[in-house]
């Protein structure tokens, strides 16, 4: 059992500990500076709320990281569903609110010469179905095993194995088509 209740410092050195991971992930996984930000806080507080259900039985990290990707998950689902009903807002006032485009994000812990590449991965990533797009974030920017992914997500080492697959296989033809589209 965690306790993170009975001694503030306690609390603030986890926090300390835990947020460059939490937020990171966040980030990666929602392309957005403020979004990332709001995550990381719900995180901790959710932290502090249930870490009397901590068992144990994972790493602290594991069901940090779980939680953060359940509120990413969540997060993005409610804006799919308000993109998904946006048009009728659109046919019944004028909104002038533009939709939100993530396309144009790049991580600002990539180096200046890489920004343009570093955004067209991004966008590319953002096409991926949800599953496939979790893996392959915590695969490949939080450098995760499969085994502590499959914890993660709740999925067995093999299902991830396959998304990670699936993941890859996507990236190169969006890639390749984004390419062939924009070369000479």
């Amino acid at each position: 059992m965690l306790n993170l209740r009975d001694n503030e410092q306690v609390f603030k050195d986890f926090i300390q500990q835990h947020q460059p991971r939490v937020y990171n992930t966040a980030l990666n996984t929602l392309q957005n500076e403020q979004d990332a930000e709001e995550i990381t806080q719900d995180v901790f507080v959710e932290a502090y709320n249930k870490a009397h259900t901590f068992k144990g039985e994972s790493q602290v990290t594991t069901w940090l990281y779980r939680i953060t990707i359940n509120k990413c998950i969540d997060l993005m689902r409610s804006r799919k569903r308000k993109k998904r009903f946006a048009f009728m807002t659109d046919l019944f006032h004028e909104s002038g609110e533009p939709i939100e485009d993530a396309g144009d994000f790049v991580h600002p812990g990539i180096v200046s010469e890489n920004k343009e590449k570093a955004a067209v991965l991004y966008k590319a990533i953002q096409q991926l179905p949800e599953t496939q797009k979790i893996a392959f974030l915590l695969s490949e920017t939080e450098g995760l095993s499969y085994g502590e992914i499959s914890e993660i997500v709740g999925t067995s080492v093999s299902s991830i194995e396959s998304l990670l697959f699936r993941a890859r296989k996507n990236l190169r033809k969006i890639l390749a088509a984004y390419y062939k589209n924009n070369s000479g």
